[in-house]
């Protein structure tokens, strides 16, 4: 399978190229190419400016009896975007440039003389010091004497400009620093007030709680038997219950002592025994059948008194 690009081609052992016909081309035959615009420049049949790098399709030719050290010179026709006018400029390859010929003008050339000239002034002052030392010597005395000047005319400059102006730049800085601590002054106090009157608030908000705490008790609780305990009730005065007694004795009378308790039981009447009856009775067994009856009653206030606790314990209960 061959090659898709071929780079050597075959030639037969019985080539000659003196055989092979040249074409008769004219020397001055043009060429379309495309380029950018070298330089600035402004067409001078219409105005337009046209800028460095803008893309045209131009015609170069070969400038016929003109050459640079044996390199050709060649030439390109341009048309102006706007009217469509012929320019035409070519190669400086001594300059390595390009220069303007025909149909437009070059912007900035002044720049580029001003700079060509003070190449070549360079150019010759160098030469010149190559081979004169006392030369050297009076072009860096001229410099010197040149710089001074220079600095002296900037200086007058410098104190002409402050006399117009009158602007005293210290005073300004002065007053600006003055302007800012007086700010900061201001800021610092109004930040002391605002922290007073934060205290101050708080201070009054404690004094109201305080106050409040003191009146509630007196306000929410005019009955101190709301507020006790449970197991309060087990260490109650007696004397709270004193009121409940005595209208409990207004209505029933007093039962607390032995001798009232004793008149409500009513004394039994014993037969009498038959041997006592017989003489056999001593003063030990008298005293015995009189204590019967105390002891009876004793036992009959003790049942009384039980009632009238359980009856008193059902009333608390009811109450709470």
């Amino acid at each position: 399978m061959s090659e898709r690009k071929v780079l050597n081609k075959y030639y037969p052992p019985d080539f000659d190229p003196a055989k092979i016909p040249k074409l008769k081309l004219p020397k001055d035959r043009q060429y379309v190419v495309r380029l950018m615009a070298p330089f600035n420049m402004r067409c001078r049949t219409c105005g337009e400016y046209i800028y460095k790098g803008k893309k045209f399709n131009a015609r170069k030719e070969t400038v016929q009896n003109e050459a640079y050290l044996g390199l050709p010179i060649f030439r390109f026709y341009i048309k102006c975007p706007r009217c469509l006018a012929e320019i035409t400029f070519k190669t400086d390859p001594e300059n390595t440039d390009y220069a303007m010929e025909h149909g437009a003008t070059r912007n900035f050339q002044a720049e580029k003389l001003l700079e060509e000239e003070e190449k070549r002034m360079q150019k010759e002052r160098e030469e010149e010091e190559l081979n004169n030392p006392m030369k050297v010597l009076e072009n860096r005395t001229k410099d010197s004497k040149l710089e001074m000047e220079v600095l002296e005319n900037l200086q007058e400059l410098k104190e002409l400009n402050q006399r117009q102006a009158n602007v005293d730049f210290e005073a300004m800085l002065k007053q600006h620093k003055e302007v800012e601590e007086e700010q900061r002054r201001k800021e610092q106090e109004e930040d002391e007030q605002e922290m007073k009157a934060m205290l101050e608030q708080a201070q009054n908000r404690r004094l109201l709680v305080d106050s409040d705490s003191d009146e509630e008790p007196t306000k929410r609780c005019p009955n101190p038997r709301a507020q006790t305990k449970p197991t309060a009730i087990l260490q109650e005065d007696p004397q709270s219950k004193r009121p409940r007694m005595e209208s409990w004795e207004r209505s029933g009378g007093k039962l607390s002592t032995k001798a009232q308790l004793a008149g409500l039981v009513a004394r039994r009447k014993q037969k009498p025994d038959p041997v006592l009856d017989k003489g056999m009775e001593t003063p030990g067994t008298t005293a015995t059948t009189g204590s019967l009856p105390a002891a009876a009653a004793a036992a009959a206030a003790t049942s009384s008194l039980k009632l009238l606790g359980a009856y008193e314990d059902s009333e608390d209960s009811a109450s709470d």
